[in-house]
């Protein structure tokens, strides 16, 4: 077969994709104006900048809960209104902030509870991507995504400062409730009616046999079709504790899964450690401005390593890539142990950032290992523990940064990343003669314009 890889034509021209991407852009950069906006109206209210930090994170913590729990309903509902009331929901929560006048606990705790659905709204989106864009075209389209979580996130927040001083927090929440409406209409108008997955699916896995298993599962509580092929109503059909059950059982399944287990660590372990070196960038530069630019530099360097290994490395050196990049993802953080100043510290950082772009090289092995009527939920599993080590990291580094100071954290952090990516090597490097890389001239899909 064929090594090249899809083009950034190929794949805008699907239209299907440039659906997703739009309001994909538009969520990361609402998202941020958010969070901003509600720390800096907590901190405005109580003078505490515990509550501001807490409810900076606030957004993030339900992932874990989530993502154990509700997954499932990623592949038993169908896509597009999934991620419609997604919008729909920030556009809701946004406004209650901005003008529901509600006190400090109970707007953390809006927060808290809506965010525990929001693993679902992003696995809906990550899994419909291998369906509107097939062979290499879906890791070319994950790089993509990548660039433009790190850009959004950058103009978000600028565009929260610029927010929060013409119109205060309010206001920014309101431009923040825009963007998901907006969001919320590109959706329901760009994307095409498709039935839940695991109800319509009927090809065979090709997986070890828990993960056949997983698919079974995802399937076992599911009879008959609902709205746009969703579950009917009944006994156990969309409720939560049915949801609940079979998110539990596969990601059990997927977890006991010896191929996806291991993608899922070498996915989740590097990262983890790299957000504890990031999480130590303030307290060691000390002021914010000095910080700032080094984790923007951050930004910067993931933003680049992800779109050159993405778009100019062909998919099976993308996957021969895949341990060098995760090993570089730890390395320049050791530099710190000769305590840099901001110009070498932001080169450090931006350096080892690049090397995030190892994940692309697991994207197909990642896709063709879970099953497809489970492959919401375990794109969902994906995320939620990403995010969940990552938060676990900047812990744990937060208390040796504690004992040891900041500048020994970062080095033993990226100490940490090394170590991790050599213990995955076996995992992070694609098998002699392993599956075939599928060639790409364009997404040959019904949604295809031109």
């Amino acid at each position: 077969m064929s090594e090249r890889g899809a083009t950034f034509g190929e794949v805008f021209a699907v239209r299907e994709f440039r659906v997703l991407f739009g309001s994909f852009a538009l969520m990361i950069a609402g998202d941020s104006v958010k969070m901003l906006a509600l720390s800096v109206l907590v901190y405005a209210r109580t003078g505490s900048p515990g509550l501001s930090a807490a409810a900076y994170m606030a957004g993030w913590l339900p992932y874990i809960l989530g993502g154990i729990f509700l997954l499932s309903l990623a592949d038993r509902l169908p896509a597009r209104p999934l991620m419609v009331t997604g919008e729909l929901v920030r556009v809701a929560v946004c406004l209650a902030l901005a003008y529901g006048g509600l006190p400090v606990w109970a707007m953390l705790a809006l927060v808290l509870v809506t965010g525990l659905f929001s693993p679902v709204f992003g696995a809906a989106r990550s899994a419909m991507l291998p369906e509107v864009l097939p062979g290499d075209g879906f890791v070319l389209a994950r790089s993509l995504m990548g660039v433009t979580s790190a850009g959004a996130q950058i103009a978000g927040l600028a565009l929260g400062g610029a927010f929060l001083a013409a119109a205060g927090p309010g206001g920014a929440l309101g431009v923040t409730a825009a963007l998901a409406a907006m969001g919320a209409a590109v959706l329901w108008v760009g994307l095409p009616r498709r039935p839940a997955r695991n109800a319509t699916s009927a090809a065979p896995a090709r997986n070890a046999p828990s993960a056949d298993q997983a698919r079974n599962a995802a399937s076992a509580d599911q009879a008959g079709d609902g709205p746009e092929g969703g579950p009917a109503d009944g006994p156990g059909q969309g409720a939560p504790g049915g949801a609940v059950r079979v998110t539990l059982r596969v990601n059990g399944l997927l977890l006991r899964d010896r191929r996806v287990r291991g993608l899922l660590l070498a996915s989740w372990l590097p990262p983890a450690c790299l957000a504890g070196a990031e999480a130590m960038v303030v307290p060691y530069l000390g002021g914010q401005g000095r910080a700032g630019t080094v984790l923007a530099a951050a930004a910067v360097g993931m933003a680049a390593g992800e779109f050159a290994v993405g778009r100019f490395a062909a998919p099976g050196l993308r996957e021969r890539l895949s341990l060098p990049l995760a090993v570089l993802l730890g390395l320049p953080w050791l530099g710190f142990l000769a305590g840099p100043e901001m110009g070498w510290a932001s080169v450090l950082a931006a350096v080892a950032t690049s090397g995030l772009a190892y994940q692309l090289g697991l994207q197909r092995r990642f896709l063709e290992a879970v099953p497809e009527e489970a492959r919401g939920q375990a794109f969902g599993l994906l995320s939620a523990g990403l995010m969940t080590g990552q938060a676990a990291g900047a812990a744990l580094v937060g208390v040796l940064g504690e004992a040891a100071g900041p500048g020994m954290a970062i080095a033993a952090a990226g100490a940490a990343g090394v170590v991790a990516a050599l213990a995955l090597a076996r995992v992070l490097r694609p098998a002699a003669g392993g599956g075939p890389v599928r060639e790409v001239t364009g997404a040959a899909h019904p949604s295809r314009e031109g």
